[in-house]
């Protein structure tokens, strides 16, 4: 599919293909309908928004702005009249919603940091989300800076994060027929090592519009020498894990000679894939890495480009600016901070938030899409745990599940955790206050279920937790050399 030229025949037949070649065929709905098929509600919402993505990715720059113009209207409206923190912020800024109307007023709206949003409490939230907008569920996140806040998210955020996974599917045109495996930090004990879980499909952004192969979906917290065997044992065609993890395991594989004679491809999310990254995935493998740029707060931000390496910024679900010191926008080649608004989320309304990555913009993309270029992307690194015998561990620090159903637990503002040698972690935490023995018990057991180890445990609280001299937050160091 070329761009826009050709109009909607060419963007229908390209929907209702699957990268194999085959009709993408919806379960169907009525009894005795099996071709054309009549699909249920919940995957006509899905294959809806999918046609309107394939067309919307071959609209012109200026033509994405005018669109995105429209929703922040809205959400901007929405905010107002029901987030009295949004309503206050304009007021004091001298702001009024007919005051804005072009991009650089747009950039009057003061910068949204992750202090504002702890200090906002719960006057940042919306007092009247519209119910069409769905379901509404709390989720806790550290992003890219170790300080967690608490999203409430709906129904319509959860649709389109299906919508943008199945987009990034398409781009990248996966069988859907194979075996999709997930090495990642997932709730609860049923994924847990040895044998993690088995799922029949891959999950809600392919239900009810396309037949999948199964899925495999093994816990981060499995060391890597457990999860080598695992992944032999599956022989997945696709693998979705951190970059850190698929380094270690390339290396660990190349090392010992291991193959995944089935992998077609890599997929990376949640940290900054790194080149040398890519490289090892290719030397031990053999095969190329995908990578995607999301967060907890607003969704996927970027997907990397089906042609190319960099990034294409979503701009159907977010805002995203990148911009200097002085708050001006960079050009290409330019690298700036990271300030995303989330176009729909109605229940959390996060404008001009500073997320505390880094970008370097990038010129418009040879394949023709219209949406915005990220060269790449500078923020979050992680380290990996070496265990006392020789086992590495992805390490997952997770608020919500320290602080879950424990009333007791301070308000922590920001924590890193830092290996300092194979006995000993050191918990650097920013507080109001010093935890208590019993919080400090509870900590140390999450630690020691998380890592798979008991380390002794040393808590150190500090004014801030600075950046590494790249300016990048690492949430979990290691002073440890791995051999």
């Amino acid at each position: 599919v070329g761009k826009q030229t050709g109009g909607s025949k060419r963007c229908a037949q390209r929907l209702i293909m699957t990268p194999s070649g085959s009709l993408l065929t919806p379960d169907p709905a009525v009894p005795g309908n099996l071709w054309p098929v009549i699909p249920a509600q919940a995957p006509s919402r899905m294959l809806s928004l999918l046609f309107q993505l394939e067309q919307s990715q071959w609209l012109s720059a200026k033509e994405i702005q005018a669109q995105q113009s429209r929703q922040l209207g809205a959400l901007l409206r929405h905010a107002w009249s029901t987030s009295s923190f949004y309503r206050r912020r304009l007021e004091e800024a001298g702001l009024s919603l007919d005051a804005i109307r072009t991009p650089d007023d747009w950039r009057k709206i003061p910068l949204l940091t992750r202090e504002d949003w702890q200090n906002a409490g719960i006057e940042i939230y919306s007092n009247a989300t519209p119910p069409e907008h769905g379901n509404m569920s709390q989720l806790f996140t550290s992003g890219s800076t170790g300080k967690p806040v608490m999203v409430v998210t709906t129904g319509l955020t959860q649709l389109l994060w299906n919508a943008f996974t199945a987009r990034d599917h398409l781009w990248h045109r996966r069988d859907f027929r194979t075996k999709l495996a997930a090495i990642r930090f997932v709730s609860g004990d049923a994924c847990d090592p040895p044998d993690g879980r088995i799922g029949q499909s891959w999950g809600p952004a392919t239900a009810g519009i396309t037949r999948t192969g199964p899925s495999a979906t093994l816990h981060i917290k499995a060391g890597i020498d457990q999860q080598i065997p695992w992944l032999v044992k599956q022989d997945p065609e696709y693998l979705i894990t951190y970059p850190s993890n698929v380094l270690a395991l390339a290396r660990k594989c190349e090392q010992r000679g291991i193959k995944l004679p089935s992998l077609r491809e890599v997929r990376t999310f949640g940290e900054i894939l790194e080149p040398h990254t890519r490289e090892a995935v290719r030397r031990a493998f053999g095969v190329k890495t995908v990578d995607m740029y999301s967060s907890q707060e607003v969704g996927y931000i970027a997907l990397q480009c089906p042609d190319h390496e960099h990034y294409h910024v979503q701009s159907e679900n977010v805002l995203v600016e990148v911009l200097r010191e002085d708050g001006t926008p960079c050009e290409v080649g330019e690298i700036g901070r990271i300030a995303v608004t989330a176009l729909h989320n109605f229940a959390t309304p996060i404008i001009r938030y500073r997320i505390g990555d880094f970008a370097e913009v990038g010129p418009p993309c040879p394949c023709g899409r219209g949406l915005p270029v990220l060269n790449r992307v500078v923020g979050r690194q992680r380290n990996m745990l070496v265990l006392p015998n020789g086992d590495l561990r992805w390490p997952s620090i997770e608020v919500e599940t320290v602080t879950k159903g424990v009333d007791e637990i301070p308000p922590i503002q920001q924590f890193q955790v830092i290996q300092r040698s194979l006995e000993e972690i050191e918990a650097m935490i920013v507080s109001p206050r010093e935890l208590t023995d019993r919080e400090r018990e509870l900590i140390i057991g999450w630690f020691e279920v998380s890592f798979g180890w008991s380390f002794r445990v040393k808590f150190t609280y500090v004014d801030h937790i600075p950046l590494s001299p790249t300016g990048k937050f690492e949430d979990f160091k290691s002073d440890v050399a791995i051999k």
